[in-house]
């Protein structure tokens, strides 16, 4: 027994794929390009005194001219931050240091101490889009 599949009852649930398949394509499309037109921002909280101890770092590094350009708020950040972006730091450099001030309470005495703690920062010119995985 030979079985006959009509056209027309296919045809309405062919586009229907097709139709979502085109939407969902739309949207991880759109989903990219947010992606990749999302501002970098650092975590970077906007004290003058850290601003310069690391623009004066990039002027060493890199000449005046980059340092004149530093935005803290887009060329420096920590590791994990980059990460984040979807870059990676380039093998072999050094981050820049700057410092923050954490204030914690102390749970038995109620008292709230400031403590000092060294920041590890990359600038933009130390990272790279991180690379995909190639197939061994």
């Amino acid at each position: 027994m030979t079985h006959v599949v009509n056209e027309a009852f296919i045809s309405p649930r062919i586009i229907c794929i097709d139709y979502f398949s085109a939407a969902l394509t739309q949207s991880i499309m759109k989903q990219v390009k947010d992606v990749i037109d999302m501002p970098l921002v650092s975590p970077y909280r906007g004290s003058e005194k850290t601003f310069e101890m690391v623009k004066q770092q990039v002027a060493e590094r890199w000449g005046t001219a980059v340092a004149k350009k530093f935005n803290a708020h887009t060329d420096a950040m920590p590791f994990a931050s980059w990460l984040k972006y979807g870059f990676q730091v380039k093998k072999g450099e050094k981050a820049l240091r700057s410092i923050t001030f954490i204030e914690s309470e102390d749970p038995e005495t109620g008292e709230t101490k400031t403590v000092r703690k060294t920041v590890f920062l990359f600038h933009r010119k130390q990272v790279e889009p991180v690379k995909p995985k190639q197939a061994v």
